[in-house]
């Protein structure tokens, strides 16, 4: 399978919660606060739940409590991913 990127993370994040208004999901948002993008717990949970049953993986919930940005959530994706491989 191939890794997950920033452009599987926007696809997934839109699909799922949107967009807050003046939020720019095409700039440098690596290193961004997920809260800073406008996306709050709720949003991060239907995300994590898009993830697990698109990708077929289980990401866990105190995992999911450390991620803040969107290089952490796609570096924990692509670690489930390749523990899944």
């Amino acid at each position: 399978m191939s890794p997950f990127t920033l452009a599987d993370l926007k696809r997934i994040l839109l699909e799922g919660a949107g967009a807050d208004d003046g939020v720019d999901l095409d700039g440098e948002i690596l290193d961004m606060e997920f809260v800073d993008l406008g996306y709050e717990s709720l949003a991060l949970l239907e995300t994590s739940s898009r993830i697990e049953r698109e990708y077929g993986i289980s990401l866990d919930e105190s995992a999911m409590a450390d991620v803040t940005t969107p290089r952490a959530l796609i570096d924990l994706v692509n670690s489930h991913l390749a523990a899944a491989a």
